[in-house]
């Protein structure tokens, strides 16, 4: 499971409206900005500023475009095709009694020293 992150939400707290125009135009900066909002709160202490930011990195449509299809595998690793390709196969000869045989030169040095 891969995780992707398609948008973020933060609120910040100002004193004054100019702090709030700040923390927006500071964020503008940041391409992916798509919403900010300033709202005037009061309360017993006096009057403050909230500023809501909304980012947007990605939209669901765009990170299923990017996965890879189901006949890519992942990095690193062979495909069904790619296997395919690059193996032709073993010839071998079953005999009577059921056991199977390979002529002599079919095997590396390799897979013969994990055969034993």
């Amino acid at each position: 499971m891969t995780k992707v992150q398609l948008n973020q939400k933060e609120q910040h707290y100002a004193d004054t409206r100019e702090e709030a125009e700040e923390i927006v135009s500071a964020a503008k900066e940041n391409n992916s900005l798509q919403m900010h909002k300033i709202t005037e709160k009061h309360n017993k202490y006096g009057q403050y500023f909230l500023v809501d930011l909304t980012y947007a990195y990605q939209t669901p449509k765009e990170v299923m475009e990017s996965r890879p299809q189901k006949d890519e595998a992942p990095e690193g690793q062979l495909s069904a095709d790619d296997l395919e390709e690059s193996h032709e196969g073993v010839e071998y000869k079953v005999e009577q009694d059921g056991s199977v045989s390979i002529p002599t030169g079919q095997l590396d040095s390799e897979e013969v020293a994990a055969e034993q």
